[in-house]
């Protein structure tokens, strides 16, 4: 059997749950592939979770709702912010101690404009522990997918334990597979044929990453 038989193969097996018309049968098509890494507690998920994030280089920290605000504020301060980005239906509560000047996503903006923008933050849809991966499908408070890929710093508040899988497969099963995900694994970075790393080619510089819990 040639590559392409095999290949084509595994295509029709794929798909043995769609009848000739193009409805969804009713038979589930059996997919028995490995949904975690072992057992762990939620405490320990949550703590690969973090572990992973910084091994891409995010910046991790944790706080709870009441110290949220003021974390928030701190972070922007650093980064020098003078302009953050607010997405629709983000918690009014996450900024309210922030001082920098809060522009709304607008389907109008420019991609020259948001590049001009200092930060954005955002919540999520889930982070995966085992990959160290955020997911956002454009959900309130996430903003359409280029407010995460221009500006040069992201904040990303992650609300553990509910919003925090063990592995993408549980990710997989949790998402709307109609909504269009943006999966990000520490800030922007590529390395050339040296292995010389660069961030900030193709999206954030800076990535703080917060869960909140």
């Amino acid at each position: 059997m040639s590559s392409r038989e095999r290949i084509l193969g595994r295509v029709r097996r794929a798909l043995t749950d769609v009848v000739p018309d193009g409805r969804t049968s009713t038979e589930a098509v059996p997919r028995n592939y490995l949904r975690a890494h072992g057992e762990r507690s939620t405490e320990q998920t949550v703590q690969l979770l973090a572990e992973n994030l910084t091994d891409y280089r995010a910046i991790v920290h944790r706080c709870d709702a009441e110290q949220l605000p003021d974390l928030v504020m701190r972070l922007l301060a650093e980064h020098g912010t003078q302009e953050v980005l607010v997405p629709s239906g983000l918690p009014p509560a996450w900024l309210s101690a922030a001082d920098p000047v809060r522009l709304a996503d607008r389907a109008t903006s420019t991609a020259h404009e948001l590049d001009r923008v200092d930060s954005v933050v955002t919540g999520c849809t889930l982070a995966i522990a085992e990959t160290g991966t955020l997911v956002l499908d454009g959900s309130p408070g996430q903003g359409r997918r280029r407010i995460s890929l221009i500006p040069d710093h992201h904040i990303c508040v992650v609300r553990v334990p509910d919003q925090v899988v063990a592995s993408v497969p549980q990710a997989l099963e949790r998402l709307d597979p109609a909504r269009p995900s943006t999966w990000i694994s520490g800030p922007s970075a590529t390395s050339d044929i040296e292995l010389n790393r660069v961030e900030g080619v193709h999206g954030p510089r800076k990535l703080d990453v917060v869960l909140l819990g």
